[in-house]
């Protein structure tokens, strides 16, 4: 329905290149003078008048395209019943992450492989938005599953586990993978923002 309304969105701003509003073919009152000159901009080819038109369209055509994915994102996922997932490091230095899995209820709901880059951002204090979905609301039990390198050139595949309450406004949970200096390892805790 949504990518059905920005083709149409698209297509009637696409028209109107063509078109004047009342819809019949443009068509100069006066021609103008010489071949190249547009009649009352002084300086101004047609190509140069048209090459601006299609700038303003591309312009009002990525306004409504954003504002058709906000409202794409609230019909699909309304406040009472969305969950979304983030990944950050503090630190991470005893850890090189490989790859997370996390299951809510007995269930996947989220599988990312991790590039190079991409774990270099976490590194530098990036957070990635690992999930958005819907979630009833009741008693839930999330469990996520690092898997990576750690000290001592060590493969490391490690869990943990949170039970939260999902109620009627979106719950907000940050996977943090931290180090622990005291036992030499990387440590993985979850935050529930509310």
């Amino acid at each position: 329905m949504i990518s059905t309304l920005r083709n149409l969105f698209a297509g009637l701003m696409l028209s109107g290149l063509m078109l004047s509003p009342s819809g019949a073919q443009e068509a100069p009152a006066n021609p103008p003078a010489a071949p190249d000159q547009v009649p009352g901009n002084q300086g101004e080819t047609a190509p140069d008048v048209l090459d601006n038109r299609i700038q303003d369209l591309k312009s009002d055509v990525i306004k409504l395209n954003r504002d058709l994915l906000v409202l794409e994102e609230e019909l699909l996922f309304p406040a009472n019943t969305q969950v979304v997932l983030f990944v950050s490091m503090d630190v991470g230095l005893m850890f090189d992450l490989d790859s997370v899995q996390v299951n809510i209820d007995d269930k996947l709901i989220a599988n990312y492989l991790y590039t190079p880059l991409e774990v270099k951002a976490l590194h530098r204090g990036g957070v990635q938005r690992l999930y958005l979905g819907n979630l009833r609301a009741g008693e839930h039990e999330l469990v996520a599953f690092f898997t990576g390198g750690g000290p001592h050139w060590r493969d490391y595949k490690r869990a943990t586990t949170v039970k939260f309450t999902k109620d009627t406004q979106a719950k907000y949970v940050e996977l943090r993978i931290k180090d622990s200096t005291a036992r030499l390892q990387p440590e993985f805790d979850v935050k529930i923002w509310e």
